[in-house]
């Protein structure tokens, strides 16, 4: 059985703000990490494309209110300035 991936970790270099900011950000990417993993079974963002990003953004949280998609679409952007992507598209 392989150890699961540790989204803390991964986010640790890029997070910045309050602590009540940053559990928000790391709360909002495993549910992206669960909801890519279930659907793609790719569970470490490393091996993540872009296409997987903008389905959440679209489909993912697309029943969510507005507040929440854009502190999702915040999220988003963490994730490719940590994979040092140019991804994220505002």
């Amino acid at each position: 059985m392989s150890k699961a991936f540790d989204m803390e970790l991964f986010l640790a270099g890029v997070l910045t703000g309050s602590h009540t900011t940053r559990k928000r950000h790391l709360r909002q990417a495993k549910a992206i990490q669960t909801a890519i993993a279930d659907r793609w079974q790719r569970d470490n963002p490393w091996t993540w494309q872009q296409k997987h990003l903008a389905w959440i953004l679209k489909h993912g949280i697309s029943h969510r209110a507005e507040a929440t998609r854009y502190y999702y679409k915040l999220t988003v952007k963490l994730i490719t300035l940590r994979l040092g992507k140019s991804w994220f598209q505002p």
